[in-house]
């Protein structure tokens, strides 16, 4: 069945780094383009970026331009996010989706705070 697994999240401090990987299984990964969205407290789950099958077309909320990258390997089923200049507003559960098969992980927590 579909499974994605989102790695990398924790604890750092504002203006610190943090990778998270989401690793896909179930599905031919190559065909799908993938997203990641996050949660904060007591808020809704919005888009933080998007990117296409081969890669070649990405997506940012507004919020993260500039800061973060999503990129892929498809070779390893792999998505990912590279977030950069973090900000304590930056705080949630990351989620790594699949929009068309509709799956989502189980999310990983990113705290930042000093």
């Amino acid at each position: 069945q579909v499974q994605l697994v989102e790695s990398g999240g924790g604890l750092v401090q504002p203006g610190g780094s943090l990778r998270l990987s989401c690793a896909a299984s179930g599905f031919t990964f190559s065909r799908y383009s993938m997203s990641w969205y996050r949660q904060a407290p007591g808020k809704l789950r919005e888009l933080v970026a998007g990117i296409t099958s081969f890669g070649g077309s990405t997506n940012y909320a507004n919020s993260v331009k500039g800061r973060f990258t999503i990129s892929r390997d498809n070779a390893k089923n792999t998505v990912y996010l590279q977030m950069n200049n973090l900000k304590p507003e930056d705080t949630a559960v990351y989620y790594c989706h699949n929009p068309q098969t509709g799956s989502w992980g189980q999310g990983t927590r990113v705290t930042v705070s000093s």
